[in-house]
């Protein structure tokens, strides 16, 4: 519990102003439940039991039992953020005086409550579906403009009504499917076969098209960790403080200063990064540097991009082999540093030469003058950002659960196109589209079991 201006403590619940009327004792004559509800009002929060003889304003049990002086608000059910009774106690933020709340609280009948508990019961009571539920978590973790943006749209049900649809669709499919197996000694046609075809080849490209912003919603989300590597002396630690603007890593001309993993993060473009130094890698007896070196590769294998620090001083045209090799989905960018030291036709030559050789876009940089750098953040934005939100108005796909649930979904759903051109039996088709509307209810939680609830509102703070 951190210490803060001031600190809410909220009661939720069917008994939330009987439990709230024994801690508090309110400066204006009435009752928490008389009061006219979402309105503040001044009040002594007093340690339960609140005491008869306390009635009276003033008297000398009154104060010694009154924590702190505060405002409480009663929000009556169903408007309140879980749909029941809630009262909040706004009281100073100091730990002791939050601790002391709390406690007369649980003496007064209240518990503490789950992580996400309050979310859960919005969830529960159908104040919110658990896609929006999740956005409260991301709009609480966001780490950057876009990721707040992204969970703001979620929270508004954007993602919610867009499943919601495609949903309604399956559902009447599978309807009008269903009862033509039940009626088919009639010879009834409740959907024809090119119906059936358009409807779903329409759900598909829906769904694709969603899943394709997945992975730019993960970075977007969560962020991604480059991850300066190559051999010692490369320049990697003058890199890091160079991009983040401050002395943070250790710099000499001694190979293998730096022998353990140092990680800052910044934000570029609205892109959270955390950039990644590792000890360089060459052969070495000593224990200390070989752990590092260790760290090094395990940091390059969880990397989302690494940046390969090339001496152009020092470069010959020996090494060439020991730059990485271009290959599919390449997350390598190959640096070229102290391009300072190089006359500018034989930087130019030396870079050309490389990229004809290894079939990388060379980056060519001073650490030491800064030139280059901001072409490189760029680079490196640009990389992961295939998404403008200004100019997006679809659905950003950033939760690895949607994600699944929308590759279920759209397995199953193929798997039904092929049933229908292939002239399946309409049982099978059935099928498939039961599991695709069942994983498209699994976002929104019309679907979903206790075990996946109690792992999502788990993530959950206490008080949220």
């Amino acid at each position: 519990m951190a210490e803060g201006g001031i600190g809410i403590i909220r009661i939720s619940g069917q008994d939330a102003t009987d439990i709230a009327s024994r801690i508090v004792r309110l400066r204006r004559n009435g009752t928490l439940s008389t009061l006219p509800t979402h309105t503040l009002h001044l009040a002594d929060i007093i340690s339960a039991p609140y005491p008869e003889s306390a009635d009276t304003p003033g008297s000398s049990i009154a104060q010694e039992r009154i924590i702190d002086e505060g405002l409480v608000v009663y929000m009556k059910g169903p408007h309140s953020f879980t749909a029941e009774d809630v009262v909040e106690l706004h009281c100073h933020g100091g730990t002791t005086i939050l601790r002391r709340v709390c406690e007369s609280c649980i003496a007064a009948g209240a518990r503490l409550a789950q992580p996400g508990e309050f979310t859960k019961r919005a969830f529960l009571n159908g104040r919110l579906d658990l896609s929006q539920a999740e956005a409260v978590l991301d709009t609480i973790k966001a780490k950057s403009d876009f990721a707040l943006t992204i969970a703001q749209r979620q929270l508004r049900g954007e993602l919610s009504h867009h499943v919601e649809e495609l949903r309604t669709t399956l559902l009447s499919l599978q309807a009008r499917v269903e009862a033509g197996i039940d009626f088919s000694d009639e010879d009834i046609s409740f959907v024809t076969h090119r119906e059936l075809l358009t409807d779903l080849r329409d759900v598909d490209r829906q769904i694709q098209t969603m899943l394709d912003t997945a992975e730019a919603g993960r970075v977007l989300r969560d962020g991604i960790r480059v991850v300066l590597a190559g051999s010692p002396n490369v320049g990697k630690s003058s890199l890091l403080n160079s991009l983040i603007r401050d002395n943070r890593a250790i710099v000499t001309d001694v190979p293998g200063t730096t022998r353990d993993i140092i990680e800052e993060s910044v934000i570029w473009n609205g892109l959270p990064i955390t950039l990644v130094d590792t000890a360089g890698l060459r052969e070495t007896t000593d224990v200390v540097e070989q752990e590092g070196i260790r760290r090094s590769k395990e940091a390059q294998a969880q990397g989302d991009l690494i940046l390969h620090l090339v001496d152009a001083v020092d470069f010959q045209e020996s090494k060439v082999a020991e730059l990485p090799s271009p290959v599919p989905g390449q997350k390598t960018f190959v640096v070229l540093n102290k391009i300072d030291v190089l006359a500018s036709c034989t930087m130019q030559n030396l870079s050309t030469a490389l990229e004809k050789q290894i079939g990388h876009r060379i980056h060519a940089i001073s650490t030491k003058t800064g030139e280059g750098l901001e072409e490189l953040k760029s680079a490196i934005t640009s990389r992961f950002l295939s998404i403008s939100l200004e100019s997006n108005d679809g659905v950003v796909i950033n939760n690895v659960r949607h994600r699944m649930a929308l590759d279920r979904a759209l397995t199953a759903i193929r798997q039904a196109l092929s049933s229908i051109e292939q002239g399946g039996q309409a049982e099978l088709l059935a099928v498939d589209l039961h599991d695709a509307t069942d994983a498209l209810g699994d976002i929104i939680g019309s679907i979903t079991s206790d075990d996946v609830l109690e792992r999502i509102f788990s993530e959950f703070c206490i008080g949220k």
